[in-house]
């Protein structure tokens, strides 16, 4: 009689535990899916996009793999792997140097890389990445990523370094248009 009681008594508790495990796991993964009003949540915006035309377009946090693709692209421009960064350029680049210049097309871009790849030996060191995106009124997802780069060159047989920002698109998992913005580096 001890015995049997004993199993039962285990028996009852294994259950109450199942039990407890099984409630728990229905209500994470209610409070992981659903807002207050129980229904299916949706992604918070992060900012927005506006367009020539003055429409607002919700902007969300972006795939990571552009950020991976951008780490890439950093490393072949680092090691002058051209062949690389043609790959990842989209047909129809555009880059937009600090300069206020215009590289109009991925052959262009790379012309542009092997001349100064030639005269110098510049290095980034990737800062910061930060992947967003959104759906234009077209159906086209635009995915950026907006980095910060440390860029050391030799200007004048000195070693400078200055610090980029890049505005970068993707579209199709290539990169269709860079903007780069310049600063001088700040004493750290």
């Amino acid at each position: 009689m001890g015995t049997s009681n004993g199993g039962s008594t285990i028996k009852n508790l294994k259950m109450k535990k199942i039990l407890v495990l099984t409630l728990m796991a229905i209500v994470s993964i209610s409070c992981n899916n659903s807002n207050e009003s129980g229904t299916q949540s949706s992604p918070n915006p992060i900012g927005v996009e506006i367009p020539n035309d003055s429409t607002r377009i919700s902007l969300y946090g972006g795939d990571m793999n552009t950020t991976k693709l951008w780490e890439t692209y950093i490393k072949a421009h680092n090691e002058k792997d051209l062949k690389t960064i043609e790959n990842i350029n989209d047909d129809a680049f555009k880059g937009y140097p600090p300069n206020g210049d215009v590289i109009d097309g991925s052959k262009a871009h790379i012309g542009f890389l092997k001349d100064w790849f030639t005269n110098s030996s510049p290095k980034w060191r990737t800062k910061y990445m930060i992947a967003n995106e959104f759906t234009d009124n077209k159906g086209v997802l635009n995915q950026w990523v907006t980095s910060g780069q440390d860029l050391t060159d030799m200007v004048d047989g000195e070693e400078v370094t200055v610090h980029h920002v890049h505005d970068a698109l993707f579209v199709n998992g290539k990169i269709k248009m860079i903007y780069v913005y310049e600063r001088a580096k700040a004493n750290e």
